[in-house]
């Protein structure tokens, strides 16, 4: 179970960094 959850975080991770680089992008 526990690798399930890390797999899940690191996704998490990535789609968060996609948002981010997103807002940045609009504030630009």
């Amino acid at each position: 179970m526990g690798s399930l959850v890390k797999r899940r975080r690191k996704r998490m991770r990535k789609k968060k960094h996609k948002k981010m680089l997103r807002r940045t992008r609009h504030q630009r």
